[in-house]
């Protein structure tokens, strides 16, 4: 897959750098490459749930981490789900706004390691 260069707007840009540079994102965004609650991601992590709730707001507003659903908890609680959008970025600040190129994660790839995850 090639990378795709991702035009974006200067509050774009900010939305990104931002999230990316609070503290448990990059953590979060690795650990998100299957399907998981903001729970799991809490507890991979080990950082306290209100935190990782407010990086998984972030992110998603960023447009790098999305909400695929939701499903039963073990105590029987309907919660999100969530997955990273990428498995790449790189950022050129050679100008006056920073670029992005991105490898977005494609379904083919989601659904592949679904299936090697179960």
């Amino acid at each position: 897959m090639s990378r795709s260069q991702i035009k974006q707007t200067e509050g774009d840009s900010a939305a990104v750098l931002s999230a990316l540079g609070s503290k448990y994102s990059v953590e979060i965004l690795c650990a998100a490459g299957t399907p998981k609650s903001a729970q799991a991601l809490s507890e991979d992590i080990e950082i306290p749930i209100a935190t990782c709730y407010r990086r998984i707001e972030e992110l998603v507003n960023a447009g790098l981490l999305t909400c695929e659903g939701r499903r039963l908890s073990d105590e029987g609680r309907r919660t999100n789900i969530y997955r990273r959008t990428l498995d790449e970025i790189e950022i050129d600040f050679s100008d006056e706004t920073p670029e992005f190129s991105r490898k977005r994660r494609t379904e083919a790839k989601n659904r592949l390691q679904d299936q090697l995850e179960s």
